[in-house]
């Protein structure tokens, strides 16, 4: 078990956070344990259970959280990947050090089914690249 607990924190904890969560725990690989919540909890939505699973990861079995459900835990770093989260993040007692990377939000697409998953797409590879980095420069 890791010692090192992320925390991925978004608005609803239904898209970004739940693409990110994976991703994080894909590129980790058992190095840290990753949690995402949100400010509010939406459900896991099932255009991002559909868009991970085209790219060999399984979010289906996530569920949404709130934050105030971890607030017991000793997070080493907190991630926001939304405007929002960042704006009305909780303060934890915490020596976290806070990220924040805002992504497009891909709940809010419009268009056809094939332009929406598109947009899911293209926010998955953003969060793709930037979890990739992440580990990268955190986990040597």
């Amino acid at each position: 078990m890791s010692n090192t607990n992320i925390l991925v924190l978004c608005t609803g904890n239904s898209c970004r956070s739940q693409i990110a969560e994976g991703y994080l725990r894909y590129f980790s690989n058992g190095r840290a344990t990753i949690y995402s919540a949100g400010i509010e909890t939406h459900g896991v939505n099932p255009r991002a259970v559909a868009t991970m699973l085209e790219d060999g990861i399984d979010i289906s079995t996530h569920s949404s959280n709130h934050v105030d459900e971890y607030r017991a835990i000793d997070f080493d770093m907190v991630i926001t990947v939304c405007d929002h989260a960042q704006e009305r993040c909780p303060v934890f007692p915490t020596r976290a050090k806070k990220f924040h990377h805002n992504f497009p939000d891909p709940a809010k697409a419009t268009g056809t089914p094939e332009e929406i998953a598109a947009q899911f797409r293209n926010v998955r590879q953003m969060i793709k690249d930037y979890c990739r980095q992440f580990v990268a420069a955190h986990f040597k």
